[in-house]
């Protein structure tokens, strides 16, 4: 499978990442350019070890920072983009991603009122004050992990972006962040799908807010969209932001469908014992999760709970500034 990539001119570089979650070291993609020096697709993060890993990496092609042309982000996570800005002073190169991430990118995302906002949605959905905190203070320590940018260029979907030996599609698939792209080598059939689909992770539809108090991305019912229509691609090879690159991409997606509808489907029969906040089901959906896992969990309830409110099986209710659901 690798040499499906090295014959497009791309070496994989593996970078460690310092959270489980994400299913592995998360991959940025030295891609050769037609002119010399490589384009990124994905950056890395901004640890030490990260650090150390895509100089080993450049090491081993013969190049320095400074052979970088372009930086391409797929998405506005720590682990995709955390080392963007370093790589960019080391040789001027600019740096794209999708504007509905760009607030991430540039730091605007992270400011003390952004994390109010999250705080106090989140306590609409009845999470107590106590673990609120925790999230604040996880996210200011993983925010560490990434230096913000001071201009990103757009990279709207449609985009062609041609590079030394094939060129490539921007596809905006919104789920995972709302901004997410991946990179469509239509003419090898390569697929590089960064978080939209991982071969042994389920991408986490994460609550985001993107400066408002009532959120307009909803995160899985976009993903599920999105998956749907990847899964119309005729794809050889999923060249993935963890892990290793793969194939077999419907079943995967097929299987990933099944595994959100059998979730979905608790969620409704915890829901038909009685009225419940995304807090309160939380717990019984995932009994095994830490507290410092609250916002994946509350994001995976609450995007279960949306796409079954698009279907309309359920509904909310919001009374004392508590938002609760009910079987429709």
């Amino acid at each position: 499978m690798l040499s499906g990539l090295t014959r497009l001119g791309v070496c994989r570089i593996p970078v460690p990442v310092p959270f489980p979650e994400a299913g592995g070291p998360a991959n940025v993609y030295a891609i050769e350019e037609e002119g010399g020096g490589v384009a990124l697709f994905d950056a890395g993060i901004g640890t030490k070890d990260g650090q150390a890993a895509l100089h080993a990496g450049f090491d081993r092609l013969g190049l320095s920072l400074g052979d970088i042309r372009r930086i391409f982000v797929s998405h506005g996570h720590i682990d995709h983009y955390g080392y963007a800005r370093a790589a960019q002073e080391a040789s001027g190169a600019p740096v794209y991603a999708h504007v509905r991430d760009h607030e991430k990118l540039t730091g605007r995302d992270r400011t003390a009122q952004r994390l109010e906002l999250y705080a106090a949605y989140l306590s609409r959905l009845g999470a107590p004050a106590h673990l609120l905190e925790h999230v604040k203070i996880y996210r200011q320590d993983a925010l560490r992990m990434a230096r913000p940018l001071q201009q990103v260029e757009p990279l709207p979907e449609g985009t062609v972006l041609r590079f030394k030996h094939f060129s490539a599609d921007v596809l905006h698939l919104p789920g995972h962040t709302p901004g997410l792209v991946c990179l469509w080598a239509r003419e090898s059939r390569v697929l590089f799908s960064d978080d939209h689909l991982l071969e042994r992770v389920s991408p986490n539809p994460l609550l985001d807010l993107e400066g408002q108090a009532e959120p307009t991305h909803k995160a899985l019912v976009a993903y599920v969209k999105s998956a749907r229509r990847v899964r119309e691609l005729p794809v050889l090879l999923v060249a993935p932001g963890h892990a290793e690159p793969f194939s077999g991409h419907v079943e995967i997606i097929d299987r990933l469908l099944a595994f959100y509808e059998k979730r979905q489907a608790r969620i409704l029969e915890l829901l038909r014992e009685r009225a419940a906040t995304p807090a309160e089901l939380a717990p019984r959906v995932f009994p095994h999760a830490r507290e410092h896992q609250l916002y994946l969990t509350l994001s995976e309830v609450m995007g279960n709970l949306e796409v079954l409110e698009e279907q309309g099986r359920v509904v909310r209710k919001e009374a004392g500034g508590t938002i609760r659901f009910e079987v429709a």
